[in-house]
């Protein structure tokens, strides 16, 4: 089953959750009120929302997530590459190093992490 998309003002409500979660919906609102700046029916409306859509679940006024935070990222990274880099990781890597807001340290520790997925999944 394919993730549930996520859009950036959910992506924020979602951050609240997974940071707390399990938590009670009343926690839930007012937690987005003092964060967000939300009033309690915006709260409400993206819980039944997001619930509708299988990313969480509210039983018995207490809020869990059913996705997971790196399974959100993965699937907004795909669809990004998908989208921008017609699938392609090579022209999403050679973007993403080009930019200006990317150090030198930061290069290097993206090609260790690739180094270290190679050796775990034997890719040659």
């Amino acid at each position: 089953m394919a993730t549930p998309k996520v859009f950036e003002s959910e992506y924020r409500f979602c951050l609240i959750l997974w940071e707390n979660e399990p938590i009670r919906s009343g926690q839930l609102v007012k937690l987005c009120g003092e964060r967000l700046g939300w009033k309690p029916t915006t709260t409400y409306t993206v819980l039944k929302r997001l619930g509708d859509r299988g990313v969480l679940k509210n039983e018995n006024s207490v809020v869990r997530s059913l996705v997971s935070r790196d399974e959100v990222q993965t699937a907004e990274i795909n669809e990004l590459l998908d989208k921008r880099f017609g699938g392609s990781l090579p022209a999403f890597i050679a973007a993403f190093a080009r930019s200006e807001k990317v150090s030198r340290k930061e290069l290097d520790e993206v090609q260790e992490m690739i180094e270290r997925f190679r050796e775990d999944e034997g890719v040659q």
